[in-house]
């Protein structure tokens, strides 16, 4: 027999229970985590979203509460009245930060029963994430996941808090808007009032934020909600959660000075403080010291070991002497047998046009000069693994590299690429091996030249850095065309303006991103506040008249009323409260994530609606074969 609450009320969460509160009497209510039948006496573990408390029930004391005492199992919902006392020296948990005190229960009431769970809230780690995210309500009692969303609301009430006192208004833009797409495919909405019609799920307020700064609001934000419809992986997500921000007359410097306060107060609130201002470094050098436009300032960079090799060894090895020779060092990790380099090869990036040298010894055979050099410039310990990667002679790709005079070319770029993704997935294969890649290793900064530099001094987990100077186009083989390398909005360096027709390879953005740990965590620039700029880029990228009327003429209209020069930035929250959670994926910190295959389990979604509802929307389902 269940009982009702009646007009009981708690006093405490289970988890705030210390022995100052000693002879207090209390009520406690939250669900059984464990329970223990010594006989006359019954413990229960209650727990809460605080922790957990243990409850004595003595039959002589409680009969009806020990009858019910024995009846109850995990996951039951119940209530305690009782008197908080001192625990016996030799019973006291130092593990539990409610150790040193119990409930003796005076009454006990069953709320509510429950099944037996597929897995117990207590358990540290359940394998199977399917049946996790099917039993979700189950598995977000688990403390882990309690201390995910705390976290989480902790870093989010300190960013918006934050974002207030340095002047921005939070305003809501709205969900349901136009289809203009931005790279990823939109979501899309059947109107049923305007048939044939759709509204579009925002893969960003961009738009609506800009004609914020034309309507005068000067400094906005919002903690806003995302939708885009692309492939899964642990750090994506079909609907996220950004902090997107907007100011008025910005200089690049004003917006990296207000994430970088936001962002201070965000990790201060998770115990962590971030060294500020965070370096710089431009995306060429991103690439040619870290192969990425995200790096992790905590592993080695690249090194450029082309000295150690002459023309003539190159050739030998068959390798172009016109692209870049770069070395990857990873500490600590011995030489690898050569089971274990076969193992690596399927990470090699063939495609990008790389060659890969991971064997040293036979290269020192071979060539002991130059291996010896290589290993040098590489600053290699003796206990370091280093691999070489060069390009591919037998790699051609169609664009030109006079398209990217004064910059990488792509073959550059591809190689310089190769070379990252290989140090990324190394860095995750071997961070346990003899403690390679430990987070305890970090990049020195110069904060007055926001230069970086790779020197291992210990002690940082979390590494900012921004990127800038980006390159305002890239060049799409299969269409032939330019296309934005961010969004089309985005301001091209006054400088460059006079080459969007006439060599677009060569044209900067002022944009910017915020990398961490490998990370993107946001993207940001200054936008295009004239509409013969905006209109000379959409030509820049073969967006005819009409096509820019259609997609963005509400926009292009207000340009033409008193827009102020104007930039901003979006971060990814969820990207930020998994870092500082320290959990591997997205799915750790978003409460009701879908699976890698854009499933939601536990609703059962998406799934099939009724004829009569695809009628009133005027929709017809044609599923091929």
């Amino acid at each position: 027999m269940l009982d009702f609450l009646g007009n009981l009320e708690r006093t405490h969460l289970c988890g705030e229970v210390r022995a100052a509160d000693a002879g207090k009497n209390v009520v406690l209510m939250g669900w059984v985590n464990r329970r223990r039948d010594h006989g006359n006496l019954i413990f229960l573990d209650l727990r809460d979203r605080a922790g957990i408390a243990q409850i004595v029930l003595d039959k002589e004391l409680t009969p009806d509460g020990h009858l019910k005492g024995e009846q109850v199992r995990p996951e039951y919902v119940v209530a305690a009245v009782g008197k908080v006392r001192l625990r016996d020296k030799d019973a006291i948990n130092p593990k539990m930060v409610t150790g040193e005190i119990e409930i003796e229960a005076t009454e006990l009431r069953v709320l509510n029963d429950s099944r037996l769970a597929p897995f117990s809230p207590s358990e540290e780690a359940i394998q199977n994430e399917e049946v996790r995210l099917k039993y979700r309500y189950v598995d977000l009692r688990r403390e882990e996941m309690q201390r995910n969303f705390k976290l989480r609301h902790e870093i989010t009430l300190a960013i918006r808090d934050n974002l207030s006192q340095q002047g921005f208004l939070e305003i809501e833009t709205p969900i349901l808007t136009k289809s203009t797409p931005e790279g990823a495919r939109d979501f899309l909405v059947p109107s049923r009032v305007h048939a044939g019609e759709f509204y579009a799920l925002p893969q960003s307020p961009q738009i609506f934020k800009q004609i914020l700064m034309i309507s005068g609001f000067d400094r906005y934000f919002q903690i806003a909600r995302c939708f885009r419809d692309e492939d899964l992986r642990a750090d994506r997500q079909l609907e996220f959660t950004q902090v997107d921000l907007e100011m008025s007359f910005p200089r690049r410097e004003h917006v990296f000075a207000v994430v970088e306060n936001f962002l201070s107060a965000g990790f201060a609130a998770a115990g962590v403080k971030l060294p500020t201002p965070f370096p710089r470094i431009t995306y060429d050098e991103a690439m040619k010291q870290y192969g990425t436009d995200k790096p992790d300032l905590r592993l080695p960079g690249l090194t450029d070991v082309r000295p150690a090799f002459t023309d003539e060894t190159l050739a030998t090895l068959n390798i172009d002497p016109a692209l870049p020779v770069v070395a990857l060092r990873i500490p600590k990790v011995g030489e690898l047998s050569r089971k274990e380099r076969e193992d690596n090869h399927p990470m090699f990036d063939l495609k990008k046009g790389a060659k890969f040298i991971d064997d040293f010894k036979r290269l020192g055979k071979s060539f002991p000069e130059a291996a010896a050099k290589a290993r040098e410039l590489a600053g290699a310990a003796d206990e370091d693994f280093v691999i070489i990667v060069a390009g591919d002679p037998a790699h051609h790709i169609k664009a030109s590299d006079t398209k990217f005079e004064g910059r990488l070319s792509e073959r550059e770029i591809n190689v310089y690429a190769a070379a990252g993704n290989f140090r990324t997935e190394l860095a995750k294969k071997y961070a346990d091996r003899h403690g390679a890649f430990s987070v305890t290793e970090k990049t020195v900064v110069d904060a007055h030249s926001h230069n970086a530099t790779d020197a291992i001094e210990g002690g940082a987990a979390f590494n900012p850095i921004w990127i800038v100077d980006f390159p305002m186009f890239e060049y799409d083989l299969a269409s032939g065309k330019w296309m934005p390398a961010h969004h089309p909005f985005t301001a091209p360096y006054e400088a460059d303006m006079a080459n969007l027709v006439s060599d677009p390879a060569s044209v900067r953005a002022d944009c910017y991103d915020l990398a961490m740990n490998g990370l993107e965590l946001g993207s940001g620039s200054i936008r295009i506040h004239r509409k013969d700029v905006q209109q000379q880029i959409f030509k820049s990228l073969g967006i005819s008249d009409e096509e820019a009327r259609a997609r963005f003429g509400f926009f292009l209209d207000a340009l033409e009323y008193g827009t102020p020069p104007h930039g901003g930035i979006a971060l990814g929250l969820d990207r930020i409260v998994m870092l500082l959670a320290g959990a591997p994926s997205l799915r750790e910190v978003i409460a009701f994530p879908k699976t890698a295959k854009a499933m939601d389990v536990m609703a059962d979604a998406p799934t099939t609606v009724s004829d009569e509802q695809l009628k009133e929307l005027h929709i017809r389902v044609a599923l091929k074969n």
